[in-house]
């Protein structure tokens, strides 16, 4: 059977690497390299990098690599087409394209720099100080609005927020997390929206901003892909899928990670992380699987276990949460809540690493 996997984050790759190899599996990717995107603030902040060569992950395995834009999913035709042209065939295609910035906003794109834009961002934050405007105040914003505060002492940073920074946390960890920011000297303005991004600063709700840089972490967009394929998505263009993965509306596309919109027992629709995308795309490479066999696929089991906040190399929050992921008064705060973050960050791509030899290795929580 010929199947495709279009990214190569961390979703299309745990399908990938866990597809059984009597496939002929090829993996579609915009870029030559993976990138742990849990990274990329600490790669903002100065460390070297955050991307590992693809043909090394997939050393050995079989799988075929092909760099290259996804622009258009024929799945009448079971084709997808490149942006340079090229057309590739499946009998079965994994999308598992991902999540981005949302830059939507006015001048977003032109004026702000995104966590995606992380190493141009380090090399514009060291060449000399002055006001750093760190615009959302979700994980992504303040895990920046941290790194880049303790990184570059000589930037006065600031966090505009709609509500209150890390509003998904307990009592205990938003404390913490306040606490901190306040010792790194960050400046948090909360209840104002960011209307637009101007070239001296930012515009809000609440008047102008002066920014001499600002960082737009705002909420996350995906793909119009599948939705311009016909294939059924919900409002945010997630595409539906069953407790297998596979798309509702065409049985030969599984969609996995942040694309897809997948009903979590007691907790509803998946939020986009990489906590539950690589369960997602494991379970939905298992589905394929035992298809491929004559057998039947089973539902998908997942249970959220915890929230990690990285607030600094030397600090975060490990936040405790129930099945439907609504937080407990149980964190691990400070150096110790650092240091299970990098714990959690390690095995992330550990696994990855490791299903290259082990295809079946990676579990989570159920």
């Amino acid at each position: 059977m010929d199947i495709i996997v279009i990214g190569a984050g961390y979703a299309g790759m745990t399908a990938a690497l866990r597809l059984d190899r009597r496939h002929r599996i090829t993996l579609v990717s915009a870029t030559d390299h993976f990138t742990e995107r849990v990274r990329l603030h600490e790669l903002a902040a100065g460390r070297p990098s955050v991307g590992t060569p693809l043909a090394e992950l997939t050393r050995g395995t079989g799988i075929h690599l092909v760099t290259g834009r996804v622009t258009e999913l024929d799945p009448a035709g079971k084709k997808i087409v490149l942006a340079d042209g090229r057309e590739l065939g499946y009998d079965t295609l994994i999308y598992a394209l991902g999540s981005f910035t949302d830059t939507g906003a006015p001048g977003v794109a032109e004026h702000a720099y995104t966590a995606e834009d992380a190493a141009k961002l380090g090399v514009r934050l060291r060449g000399g100080g002055g006001r750093l405007t760190v615009v959302g105040g979700g994980l992504t914003g303040v895990e920046l609005a941290t790194e880049l505060a303790e990184a570059y002492p000589d930037w006065r940073v600031g966090l505009v927020a709609g509500g209150r920074p890390v509003p998904g946390l307990s009592r205990r960890g938003r404390a913490h997390v306040d606490g901190t920011l306040a010792r790194l000297g960050v400046e948090v303005t909360m209840g104002t929206r960011a209307e637009a991004v101007t070239p001296e600063g930012l515009r809000t709700s609440r008047g102008e901003i002066a920014a001499d840089v600002v960082v737009w972490a705002g909420s996350f967009a995906v793909a119009d892909v599948a939705r311009r394929a016909g294939l059924a998505v919900d409002e945010r263009g997630r595409a539906l899928v069953d407790a297998t993965m596979r798309s509702v509306s065409h049985p030969d596309v599984y969609v996995v990670g942040d694309a897809a919109a997948v009903n979590v027992p007691r907790a509803g629709v998946s939020r986009m992380s990489c906590a539950i995308g690589m369960p997602i795309a494991a379970h939905a490479a298992d589905a394929v699987n035992a298809r491929a066999r004559g057998r039947a696929a089973k539902p998908f089991r997942f249970r959220y276990f915890i929230q990690c906040v990285s607030l600094g190399r030397r600090d975060g929050v490990i936040q405790a949460v129930r099945r439907d992921d609504a937080p407990i008064e149980l964190v691990l705060p400070g150096r110790l809540g650092a240091w299970v973050k990098e714990l959690v960050c390690r095995y992330a791509f550990a696994s990855v690493r490791l299903a290259r030899r082990l295809p079946r290795s990676y579990v989570w929580p159920r």
